[in-house]
Order: C-alpha cells, then structure tokens, then sequence
C-alpha cells in the first residue's frame, strides 16, 4: 500500500514561503494544508491570507485552503472565494488547541457541540458544492466527544477526516492516544488520515503496524524539526544525504531571505525565525545549547554568526 503524506498546517510556519522552499529542497509531501483562514465576524479575508493561497504563489504545489470557524455564513463566505480561485476543497479546522481559539468555541472548542456543527455542515452542502474535508482533535476536555460527532459526519459526503491523537487541553504535551484513534476508525465510515507524533521513520512504521487501513499520514511539528522526514519515509531509509546539513543550511538561508524582505525591522525577522529554531534545533546534536545560541544573537549581523557556527559544527562531526 502506497503512502501519501501531507503536511499539517501550522499557523506562523507553514505558508507559502515555507512550503516553496521546503518543496524545493527536500520534498516529500504530496498535498499541503495551507494554515487557517480566520474571519473574526467580518466577511473580509485579510491580505496575509489572501496571498497564501494565490495560485500564483503555489505553483508547483498541491495546497488545501483551511478556514477556521464557527459560523455558517463565513464558511459560505470562505467556500465561495476559494472556489473563485480555483480551489474545489475547503478543510474545515476542529483540531485547533490554542485557549484564544477553543475559548469562543472554535477549532477543537467545538467539537462538544454537534449540534452547531450538523447546522453548519448542513447549510454549507445545501447552498456550496464545495468539497469539504476535515481536520480535528479527539475532543478538548475527553477524546470521547468526538464519538457523539462521527454519526452526525457519517451524514455528509466529507471527502475525508484527519485526526490528531490528542484532546484539546493536551496542546502538544503527553503522549497520542492511539486507542482513542482506533474507535475513531471503529466509528466512522469516512476515510481517516492519521496526525500526531510522526517524528522518525522508526515511529511511522510503528503506527504503520498498527494501523495498517490508513494510508494518508498527516506531518506537523516533525516535518518542521526534520525536513528530511517526509522524503525518508518515502523512500524507506533512515539514512540522511552526506550533504544534510549543507543543504539545510541553504534552506534556511532562502526562508531568512524571504521573510526579512517581507517582515520590517531587525525584532520581526528574530522573532519568526527564534520560532522556527525550537524546531530546527531537534536536528543538531545538542538541541537545547543550539537553541540556547540563536537566543543570544541580538542583532541580524550575530545571529548569521551563530547560524553559520552552528551549522559549520554540524558538518564538521
């Protein structure tokens, strides 16, 4: 059975810029999830999110737009532009953890609600022949919610639903709860793609061996933390280029590029790339004195020091 890999949207990590770049040097990833579309009340879809998903900034990639929300007209609103650029899917995200998100109950703060999310999906199939799939957490407060929601999904034509092995409150911390996950697959007849913890190739194959119906694996923080991964898998190897880290480190000199031109001033472009560093570290051989490194870099002209130091010594082991 085939293998298709796709890529977990991250909001502040995985648009355009990102997956360009990460297509371009490491590929892997068949089908991108761009992150989130948010409206706040107002039926205007901001700039950031409006040049994401330009086709024109996705030319050599297969991105799904995703829109978070709890409201049935925005979801309307977001299905009608997408599809005027020529998009024919809309994921619609349930999976979210964050307390800013869950706390006006969207994203995994609505999965308690089956009813509010029966209404929504059923007036978006009544007045859109948008394709609608789905990104979702077990649950916020228990993974048992989720098993109220599945008989109501089984009712649409959802294309698919992929589900992160965690509750809510969880956020990142604490283990996948794998049981949970198999009545998820118990109780749907919905085709399932599997999230959560796929951070080597040794622990994709553990999941592999257990759940041996899925076929779609979804990647988020470990394609971020080893860009090599997804291509890994793929190809069935745990062994890396003799050249990782050189062409690692031409990544990460074209994103720096990018988003320093894109963001202003010296404490943005930190900031973003402080963000991807608590990844990126995971592949240097002391993460936290990595990391420890690009934290003390206060100036654009130390921090390409402490880039170059750090990957000169990785090369050079």
């Amino acid at each position: 059975m085939s293998n298709t890999l796709l890529s977990s949207p991250l909001q502040g990590f995985t648009d355009y810029k990102f997956r360009n770049a990460f297509n371009h040097f490491f590929g892997g990833i068949d089908t991108f999830y761009s992150p989130y579309i948010r409206l706040n009340g107002k039926l205007v879809i901001k700039n950031s999110y409006q040049k994401d998903i330009l086709l024109e900034n996705n030319t050599e990639l297969e991105v799904i737009p995703q829109i978070i929300t709890n409201d049935v007209d925005e979801f309307l609103f977001v299905s009608k532009y997408v599809q005027e650029l020529g998009y024919k899917e809309l994921n619609w995200n349930l999976g979210c953890p964050y307390p800013m998100v869950t706390k006006r109950g969207m994203g995994s703060g609505l999965i308690n609600d089956a009813e509010k999310i029966n209404s929504i999906l059923h007036k978006v199939h009544n007045e859109s022949d948008i394709l609608v799939s789905m990104k979702m957490r077990m649950g916020y407060e228990n993974p048992e919610e989720i098993l109220a929601v599945l008989p109501i999904l089984d009712t649409y034509p959802l294309k698919n639903i992929a589900i992160h092995a965690r509750i809510g409150k969880q956020l990142y911390k604490g283990g996948t709860n794998l049981e949970a996950f198999q009545k998820c697959l118990d109780n749907s007849k919905h085709k399932m793609y599997y999230n959560g913890d796929i951070t080597s190739v040794a622990a994709f194959k553990k999941l592999q061996e257990r759940f041996t119906t899925i076929d779609h694996w979804m990647i988020g923080r470990g394609l971020i933390a080893d860009p090599f991964l997804p291509s890994m898998i793929k190809n069935d190897t745990t062994e890396y280029p003799k050249n990782r880290f050189d062409i690692f480190h031409e990544f990460h000199n074209r994103i720096y590029e990018e988003y320093d031109a894109a963001l202003s001033g010296p404490t943005p472009i930190k900031m973003k790339m402080l963000g991807f560093w608590e990844y990126f570290s995971q592949s240097f051989a002391n993460p936290q004195k990595t990391y420890k490194k690009i934290k003390k870099a206060q100036s654009p002209k130390n921090y390409a020091i402490a880039v170059n130091e750090i990957f000169k010594e990785a090369k050079n082991r």
